[in-house]
């Protein structure tokens, strides 16, 4: 079976059809209207969501096909103890195949673990949102013509923001690609990232503590907002917060051809008056994630039926049940009969990352 749990399970190749196939879904609507007659996607939502969740539904039923499932998980069996695990295999009975979105990190890959059908993972807590970066690399391709020769600024909450993550893994296999880090100290990009992304993929990056100083270097600025609620001083909130929001004045500094992008919500980290310029692109971006999720569902069902293309859900060189993860919100700590599955850091010699949400071994 082949399932959609991080950005890199797609090959360049693969990544290269679902573009195109997106492409064709744009200019030939019709062509696909009864694509997916008589098949059935399960949206598990576990958490809110408005974007992705009906951006899933409009995909299918735009495909021809129908949707069941759930928006909230306390209107379903978890409420009375239910297992990501069991669930899966119980939806697996009625659905062709299922987008779920978790707030236990890992969440997606014991689905894929448990499920006779594809499993797209729609975001696991802080981990990861690979349909996500679809939609980011469709728009680029559509804003831009190009993945290669980029310099992308990530601003905002880059420790938490799985959006972030799962894009700046994409594109860290394209060349001549160069990142700009755009935060606060307690939001900058994980040190794993940085080392495990960056590094091992020769990703030229820099770290600075406002827009401006490089808003005329950028092709791509990605927003994020900054969440107020990751600062234990107030204060110290309350001096950085406008160092980190985009409006018409800060714009003024880029690029024409430049491109603003955003996954949203947004609270305050753009103002309305940038909705107007041409380079916001955070709005064409949320159509986007309809047709790619489109291609997505279509090439999952017939990768489906291709032996071929089934990859390993668990490494190699996967270590079982010898070490705790360090994070509460992984699915190994939050449910019963995981098992705690870690993998050798390639950062550091002797110490060892969880298979499921790539956080460190408790010590």
């Amino acid at each position: 079976m082949r399932h959609l749990i991080d950005p890199t399970d797609l090959s360049m190749s693969e990544l290269d059809e679902i573009i195109n196939l997106a492409l064709d879904i744009i200019d030939n609507r019709e062509k696909y209207a009864d694509a997916c007659k008589g098949k059935k996607l399960a949206t598990l939502f576990y958490e809110p969501s408005t974007r992705t969740r009906l951006s899933f539904t409009s995909a299918m039923l735009e495909l021809g096909g129908s949707v069941l499932g759930f928006s909230d998980a306390k209107s379903s069996s978890v409420a009375k103890g239910e297992t990501c695990a069991d669930t899966t295999k119980t939806i697996s009975c009625f659905a062709d195949i299922i987008a779920m979105r978790h707030f236990e990190e890992g969440a997606a890959l014991v689905a894929a673990m448990n499920a006779r059908v594809p499993v797209i993972n729609a975001g696991d807590g802080s981990h990861s949102h690979p349909t996500q970066t679809l939609t980011d690399l469709l728009t680029i391709k559509r804003e831009v013509g190009r993945f290669d020769n980029l310099t992308i600024g990530f601003c905002g909450d880059l420790r938490f923001g799985r959006t972030v993550h799962s894009l700046i893994k994409a594109m860290s296999r394209y060349e001549g690609v160069k990142v700009v880090l755009i935060a606060p100290e307690q939001l900058r990009l994980p040190s794993y990232m940085k080392q495990e992304v960056c590094d091992k993929n020769n990703i030229p990056y820099v770290e600075v503590s406002s827009m401006e100083e490089v808003m005329g270097d950028l092709d791509i600025l990605y927003m994020t907002r900054v969440q107020k609620e990751r600062f234990l001083d107030e204060d110290e909130f309350d001096r950085l917060k406008d160092s980190f929001i985009l409006d018409a004045e800060k714009l003024k500094k880029a690029r024409p051809e430049m491109r603003v992008l955003h996954p949203l919500p947004r609270v305050n980290e753009i103002t309305i008056d940038v909705d107007k310029d041409p380079r916001a692109a955070y709005f064409r971006q949320v159509e986007n994630g309809k047709f790619v999720r489109m291609a997505l569902i279509l090439k999952l069902l017939e990768w489906a039926k291709d032996e071929s293309k089934t990859i390993d859900l668990i490494p190699a060189d996967t270590i079982r049940n010898q070490h705790v993860c360090s994070t509460k919100r992984c699915i190994s700590n939050m449910e019963t009969g995981i098992e705690y599955l870690f993998r050798p850091r390639t950062d550091k010699p002797g110490k060892f990352r969880c298979v499921y949400c790539e956080s460190k071994a408790k010590l």
